[in-house]
């Protein structure tokens, strides 16, 4: 992902729950295009790009079960969660041979909604994102590798100086450099790392920010900015640009 926040297609044909729902889950930095019945959230869905659909099951038109055999068709990757009043073994079983990824029944709890949300795309956009495979970064006059957690650097006399960095110390600093000069959201970083977004893991990922900034200040060029209401970036100038 890019700086723009996860998209979800949220498709429930009560108004008001499924207004609530965006709302809550908009507060989280998810980006909710919410439709009322099955044939919207199939017309919808053909209009724009979606990480994640969200979908009652028992639904006028057109119920959640038709219409995510008929994004199956065109899409096997995009995680499906189904919400519905059943408890019915058949409905769920039904649910996952359509390939739903899980599955919740109202009235559920939010904050574990949201919780089945994160672990579900942590897992996907760990299959999708080609930067995952990269294993040693370049950045300014720093030589990173990540697999060793060594992060070097070259002051041009021939002298290299190494740290050796903690497990989480280089997972971030791997998605600093996956997003070297863009913006890394703090949603997703606390989710990859630290598998919650939360006010204590928030505090967390703010400390080990500090500590990056030490390891990378040999290099005036580099830089690690806060983007308010956002997350980070680091950004890496030339030489040329910083003079």
């Amino acid at each position: 992902m890019t700086a723009a926040n996860n998209r979800i297609l949220l498709v429930e044909d009560d108004r008001n729950f499924g207004d609530v729902l965006r709302s809550y889950l908009e507060m989280h930095d998810y980006d909710v295009t919410l439709a009322t019945d099955g044939e919207a959230g199939f017309e919808t869905y053909n209009k724009g790009e979606y990480d994640l659909g969200i979908f009652d099951v028992m639904m006028p038109k057109k119920d959640g079960f038709t219409l995510a055999k008929e994004i199956r068709e065109k899409d096997t990757e995009m995680p499906i969660i189904f919400l519905t009043a059943k408890t019915m073994k058949d409905d769920v079983l039904q649910g996952f041979k359509i390939g739903a990824d899980d599955y919740i029944t109202k009235p559920f709890n939010s904050e574990e909604l949201l919780y089945r949300i994160q672990a579900i795309l942590k897992r996907s956009q760990a299959k999708e994102d080609p930067r995952e495979e990269i294993k040693e970064f370049e950045i300014g006059n720093f030589h990173f590798n990540f697999p060793l957690r060594i992060l070097t650097f070259s002051n041009g006399a021939g002298e290299d100086s190494k740290n050796k960095l903690s497990p989480k110390e280089a997972q971030l600093l791997r998605m600093f450099c996956m997003y070297k000069n863009d913006i890394l959201p703090r949603s997703e970083a606390l989710t990859k790392i630290w598998s919650e977004d939360n006010y204590f893991t928030a505090r967390s990922m703010d400390v080990f920010v500090t500590k990056l900034r030490k390891y990378l200040a040999p290099d005036p060029n580099i830089e690690i900015v806060n983007i308010h209401g956002n997350g980070f970036q680091l950004l890496v100038r030339n030489s040329e640009e910083a003079s």
